[in-house]
């Protein structure tokens, strides 16, 4: 099998042996259920309950707030307590609706589906938005949106991202390893949106076993490949995914629609069999809890809406203190400040480190090495754009294409000034875009 790649990218330490062999562990809520209604991208969710109500898993507690956006729909049966801004891992506090589990987890009657081969595109984009299903993986832009191009008959492919390239992330990959038909099933039924298009599942060529059981649940499906992708990091990353996969380009001002493509994280694709062949909504998440600060590191299968400190007892605990905990991986992932959060539909994982690398780095002049060009998917500068963003010269900045950016952090860590290149890039792309939205609304900003 060949394998693919694309230009630059970097190889850091993965840290996957920690969990990669530890099978889904199904992990019971302690206490209540806490779910945010902007858990996508768009406009927030709207309760449809009230304080008091009687819920049961699998019952919608939220309507979408608009086309950009998702329902949300309760993961166990209880009663409602309150509606109330909570704390989330952004650090914001975003208004949540918090239910008391009643230990039952009794479930609403779920509704008979169709054979696959007897649905449209059209009601497998409808079992989308009922299902709540937005992009898993972290994006969480709502998936029957995405699945909703201006012109569908330019979808060539199908593509699944299985790369899980984020160092310390396993749950993909024990999903591939456990339910690799699920996969295959929730393609079948995402390419049957837009008729006659090629599937692919692309998957690091590190885990070759999980490339061999989705070859295997494929069969003799003459529409669907797996690719053995170059193991580098962001190999997972959109842009680079598609051209890796498919030779095709595209850059920030386009979508992967405009270069026929949709593409869906090995999650997402999950949600979607759940959705099409059994009627279910997204109420659980499978996340790896890990890290060298953690006792037991594992992969569990998590109701929406557990705290994440019952997440970390459930795998044993600290070993010691640790110096820096992360929702989702190192290198694009967000850091906490409390454990008191709770687990949304685009949470991934929870890494606990007992060193902080980037709080302890001091920052050096740039020496003008050119590491940070060489390893740049985006094939810009860094360190120039990070100098432009400090400055805050924005005509600059976006003439040197900063919005090419993908925020990956490979500049950044190979940087041996260990300056925050991508947080200064990062800082200033929204900037830029927040201006641009506000131009597009008719205002001043420039």
């Amino acid at each position: 099998m060949l394998r693919f790649t694309f230009k630059g990218g970097i190889h850091p330490y993965d840290g996957k042996d920690l969990s990669k062999d530890k099978p889904i562990r199904e992990v019971l809520p302690k206490g209540d259920l806490v779910y945010p209604l902007s858990q996508h991208i768009g406009a927030p969710a709207a309760p449809i309950v009230n304080k008091g109500d009687h819920v049961l898993a699998g019952q919608k507690i939220a309507e979408a707030g608009g086309f950009v956006s998702a329902c949300i729909c309760a993961s166990v049966s209880g009663t409602v307590k309150t509606i109330e801004p909570r704390l989330t891992v952004s650090g914001a506090m975003v208004n949540s609706i918090v239910i008391e589990n009643d230990g039952k987890y009794e479930e609403i009657d779920w509704p008979k589906r169709k054979e696959l081969s007897e649905l449209t595109g059209e009601e497998i984009l409808e079992m989308m938005k009922e299902a709540g299903i937005v992009g898993m993986g972290g994006a969480g832009f709502p998936t029957h949106v995405k699945y909703s191009p201006k012109d569908p008959s330019k979808i060539d492919y199908v593509i699944v991202n299985c790369a899980e390239c984020e160092p310390y992330l396993t749950s993909d990959y024990r999903r591939m390893m456990e339910e690799p038909e699920k996969i295959v099933g929730g393609l079948r039924a995402a390419m049957k949106v837009f008729g006659k298009v090629k599937g692919i599942l692309a998957v690091e060529d590190n885990k070759k076993d999980a490339a061999d059981k989705l070859i295997a649940a494929s069969g003799k499906d003459a529409d669907i490949e797996v690719i053995q992708l170059k193991t580098k990091y962001p190999q997972g990353a959109e842009r680079q995914l598609i051209f890796a996969t498919t030779g095709r380009q595209i850059n920030s001002s386009m979508l992967p629609a405009d270069a026929g493509c949709v593409v869906s994280n090995c999650d997402t694709i999950h949600a979607i069999y759940d959705a099409v062949y059994l009627g279910k909504p997204v109420m659980k998440k499978v996340m790896t809890i890990t890290g060298n600060a953690i006792r037991e590191p594992q992969n569990i299968r998590v109701p929406v809406g557990t705290n994440f400190r019952e997440l970390i007892e459930e795998a044993g605990g600290f070993v010691e203190e640790p110096k820096k905990v992360i929702s989702g991986g190192p290198m694009m992932g967000m850091p906490l400040y409390s454990l008191d959060v709770p687990v949304t539909k685009t949470s991934s994982a929870i890494l606990c480190l007992t060193k902080d690398e980037a709080a302890e780095a001091s920052e050096t002049a740039c020496i003008n090495c050119g590491r940070c060009v060489s390893v740049c998917p985006g094939r810009v500068v860094p360190s120039r754009l990070a100098d432009y963003a400090k400055r805050y010269d924005k005509e600059a900045f976006v003439k040197a294409e900063g919005m090419e950016c993908c925020e990956c952090g490979c500049c950044s860590f190979i940087c041996p000034a260990k300056r925050p290149l991508t947080q200064y890039i990062k800082s200033m792309r929204k900037i830029v875009l927040a201006d641009r939205k506000k131009a597009a609304q008719g205002g001043k900003g420039k």
